[in-house]
């Protein structure tokens, strides 16, 4: 039990900070805002967000419990699920709001886009690895990669359509 939240909360935590972070600052960044504003906006989103996904991994996991047991759910397991999901959203939420601290904003939001693609696609490996299903690793890659590169699409045509 213990094992199977850890791997949802860390799956769940960085496919959701990857998407989310990378689909909010493409379309700021396509919406030509000055290149701080895409930095200051990605370093809060990246910390509420975190924040409020180890929330709701805690209550919705404890109320899981309390629900199955019918009883009140001892803290350890909720709480082991909202650590995993707060670091993992945080950590991953950096790979696309790196390069914007780096580089110039033009380049900055093709390389966000290239690296969190590309981070989507061997989550989606190391998803199959983990699970060892008969589905392949490689299509689970491109699984991952294609439904969560959709959110990307998404991000910057809505920045296009602000602009």
């Amino acid at each position: 039990m213990m094992r199977s939240l850890i791997v949802r909360n860390f799956f769940f935590g960085v496919e959701d900070s990857l998407v989310s972070t990378v689909g909010l600052l493409s379309g700021i960044a396509a919406a030509s805002v000055p290149r701080a504003t895409i930095i200051l906006t990605g370093f809060i989103l990246v910390l509420v967000e975190a924040f409020s996904m180890a929330v709701g991994s805690f209550l919705s996991e404890r109320s899981t419990e309390e629900y199955v047991e019918k009883e009140e759910a001892p803290l350890k397991i909720p709480l082991a699920g909202s650590v995993v999901m707060f670091f993992s959203y945080v950590i991953s939420g950096f790979i696309p709001l790196s390069p914007y601290i780096f580089t110039e904003t033009t380049f900055a939001i093709k390389l966000s886009i290239i690296l969190t693609l590309l981070s989507l696609f061997f989550l989606g490996i190391l998803g199959g690895e983990i699970s060892r299903t008969k589905t392949g690793i490689i299509k689970r890659g491109f699984r991952m990669l294609i439904l969560g590169g959709s959110a990307v699409a998404i991000g910057v045509a809505m920045g296009r359509l602000m602009r």
